[in-house]
């Protein structure tokens, strides 16, 4: 089997985030609004960040705030929060990168494939016909088009352009 190393991938999995539980995804409100790292979008409950591991390019999170590892945790406020940055990724996405289709979902717990199963996150993966080509079934590995910095400031604008269009009441 071939090996791919990520040595930069340590210093994520290690890093320590405020509040000392290591956890990468306990940003606060204030901290997630200055769209830090791969945050793309921020709402009252909840906030989008680009995967740093993604399956397909655009491959982005929604994370709320709390940090909660159980679906039935989730209070009804933040799930509204949560599904409507939902379709806010949709709307960018598909304004940005043209996908021919999403997979949205939830990993819950360890068990149901949950990287980080102490802080629940729901994933949005832009897909398009052809996507599962040669290079990931014969070659083991995934080409991505541009850097996730690129696909960031692309979907900050496109969040930008939905922000004034609300804004003008378009």
């Amino acid at each position: 089997m071939d090996r791919l190393w990520s040595p930069w991938r340590m210093e994520y999995i290690e890093r320590d985030r405020a509040g000392g539980d290591g956890c990468p995804f306990c940003y606060t409100r204030a901290e997630a609004a200055e769209l830090p790292g791969l945050v793309v979008a921020t709402s009252a409950l909840a906030y989008v960040i680009l995967n740093l591991y993604p399956y397909n390019g655009g491959h982005l999170l929604v994370v709320p705030y709390r940090h909660v590892g159980e679906m039935l945790d989730i209070t009804p406020a933040e799930f509204a929060d949560i599904t409507g940055l939902l379709q806010d990724c949709v709307r960018g996405l598909r304004k940005v990168m043209n996908p021919a289709g999403f997979n949205i979902g939830l990993n819950l717990g360890a068990a149901g494939g949950a990287g980080m199963p102490d802080h629940l996150h729901f994933h949005v993966v832009p897909r398009w016909e052809g996507d599962t080509n040669f290079m990931p079934v014969v070659g083991e590995t995934k080409v991505m088009p541009e850097t996730l910095e690129q696909t960031k400031a692309r979907l900050v604008e496109a969040w930008q352009l939905q922000a004034d269009s609300r804004a003008s009441g378009e």
